[in-house]
């Protein structure tokens, strides 16, 4: 009798260990995990528990720190980013999204090998080979013998043999809210769910992958990350106003519009059937404005800080929940509650489901400069013409507070095509009226594109014009050289008229009985011009002997 009990006992020994010694896959992904998790979750569609077992044999479990993370692929590591179009609306569909970073120099060819490539060096320098991983050459899935044992996933379920599923080398296990997913891709992979049962509130996705090795694979990166659920609408509104210096300070200027743009996050279009209204109070006393359009304009007439808060309202169709009791139907959008789900029985079977959304911001107003205009624009004339330089003076004139800098910035016409900017800070005794006048260079004749703007700490006012600069005379050589010798030749007109005035003037003969002081002045005026003479026409002489005797000569 003793010894059947014995043999008894070792058959539950047998039959009970391996329950003890078996890997689960919640003991794979994560060691945070606690008991009763599953429980809390309603079951998603295509996802199984992670109570399930591991194989552990043909999908090896490394813990953090083991030595053979180091060797798990050729050539140094690969990483792995997990990215999700979070937040989701409860019953919309949350995407995550896992791409792989191969070491440097190595990509996946459209074989689903991973080659190095081409004239990229890394530390040692080009690699002699061609492949990292040449998964083709070790043989296509399902060609071996031993088909069923390795093309299996690690709960043992077959791989789908889908279009193109032979190129697929990596083998990625999702888990999260204590269920998992398997998936065969390439290097990156997508993973779709449905949260219409997933409970609100943070969650945690964690990936696991694996990359083919013979007829077995071997873990290559892990990674997680953190994703929310939420019952309340993604809404962000932007804020934009013409003439505001900084968009993200949230101060705007009085007395010109300010237009709210309403985005909400929806990346799987679930309220694209949804009826969507808009409520606004924008703190001013000027009442709640309901709309239906994302976009509304509001000026501000006064300074100061007013709160503005925005509710969007979703009209979300779909089955009604168990029998409970229903609010009444609203008389108004006005009227309406703003609880997080409110239910309006529309059929026997089909209920509208409210969703709303909130937005709360604190505006600052403040007076600043509202317009700019360009009145008029004037020539400089320069007392000596410069060819290559044309200066131009703009009247500005502007509405609302005094501007401190005026800058202004030259470009080609189509504006496109910066040349020249100019910033000049503006004096403060431009007086109440905002009247001043900017004076700027411009290099060479054409058309240009001018912007000028004025600012001050909060605003800043633009303006635009066009500004054509005529064609000045240009200075060529040639044309220097044809006026300096008009120059030269109408000076040497001039003396020579004066010369021959001068001669005409004084080209007399005195007779002999003149006086004696007046014969020696004709006398020196006729010596000089005879040697005048003399030294320009050398062959006209005098030959008359009279005109060599001297007054009182015998």
């Amino acid at each position: 009798m003793e010894c059947l009990y014995c043999f008894l006992g070792c058959l539950l020994l047998a039959a009970r260990l391996p329950l003890d010694v078996a890997i689960k896959f919640h003991d794979v992904l994560s060691n945070e995990r606690t008991s009763g998790y599953l429980r809390e979750h309603n079951q998603l569609t295509g996802w199984s528990s992670d109570e399930n077992d591991w194989n552990e044999e043909l999908y090896p479990v490394w813990k953090k720190g083991d030595s053979r993370w180091k060797n798990s692929w050729k050539g140094g590591h690969v990483r792995a980013i997990l990215t999700s179009d979070s937040p989701a609306l409860v019953g919309s569909t949350i995407t995550f999204v896992v791409d792989l970073v191969f070491p440097r120099c190595q990509r996946e060819d459209v074989s689903g090998n991973i080659v190095y490539e081409k004239n990229c060096g890394n530390d040692t320098g080009p690699s002699p080979d061609l492949y990292v991983y040449n998964w083709t050459e070790e043989g296509s899935w399902g060609n071996g013998t031993n088909e069923h044992h390795h093309d299996v996933f690690p709960d043992g379920k077959p791989f789908p043999h889908h279009p193109g599923w032979k190129r697929c080398n990596f083998v990625y296990v999702f888990r999260t809210l204590g269920q998992y997913l398997q998936k065969l891709g390439r290097g990156s992979a997508r993973v779709s769910v449905n949260t219409a049962n997933v409970t609100l509130g943070p969650h945690l996705m964690e990936v696991i992958v694996y990359r083919r090795h013979r007829h077995a694979y071997v873990p290559i990166a892990k990674v997680k990350d953190v994703y929310v659920v939420t019952d309340h609408i993604p809404v962000f509104v932007t804020m934009y106003q013409k003439n505001d210096r900084n968009l993200s300070d949230e101060t705007f200027l009085r007395d010109l519009p300010i237009m709210f743009n309403v985005l909400i996050h929806d990346p799987s279009h679930f309220l694209n059937e949804s009826a969507i209204y808009y409520k606004w109070n924008f703190g001013d006393n000027t009442g709640l404005f309901v709309s239906n359009a994302p976009s509304l304009n509001h000026t501000y007439v006064l300074n100061g800080t007013f709160s503005l808060n925005l509710t969007v309202q979703a009209s979300v169709p779909g089955p009604c929940p168990s029998p409970s009791p229903t609010p009444p139907k609203p008389t108004s959008l006005s009227s309406a509650g703003d609880n997080p789900l409110e239910l309006r029985k529309t059929s026997g079977i089909t209920c509208l489901i409210n969703r709303y959304g909130y937005f709360k911001a604190t505006i600052t107003i403040v007076e600043g400069i509202l317009e700019v205009n360009i009145i008029q624009m004037t020539d400089v004339l320069m007392p000596v013409p410069q060819p290559d330089n044309s200066l131009m003076d703009f009247v500005v004139t502007c509405q609302g507070m005094m501007p401190t800098e005026v800058c202004t910035v030259v470009s080609d016409p189509t504006c496109q095509i910066t040349y020249d900017t100019v910033c000049d800070p503006v004096g403060e005794d431009i007086g109440h009226e905002c009247l001043l006048t900017v004076r700027r260079a411009f290099s060479g004749s054409g058309t240009y594109c001018m912007n000028l703007t004025l600012g001050d700490n909060t605003s800043l006012a633009l303006t635009s014009t066009l500004v054509s600069i005529p064609a000045r005379g240009p200075a060529s050589p040639s044309r220097m050289a044809n006026g300096v010798l008009v120059a030269v030749g109408c000076l040497a007109i001039f003396v020579t008229v004066i010369t021959l005035w001068v001669y005409k003037k004084h080209k007399e003969y005195n007779l002999i009985e003149n006086s004696t002081g007046i014969v020696v002045k004709g006398k020196g005026l006729n010596v000089f011009l005879n040697r005048a003479k003399a030294m320009f026409y050398p062959g006209i002489q005098e030959k008359d002997p009279l005109l060599k005797h001297q007054p009182g000569t015998p």
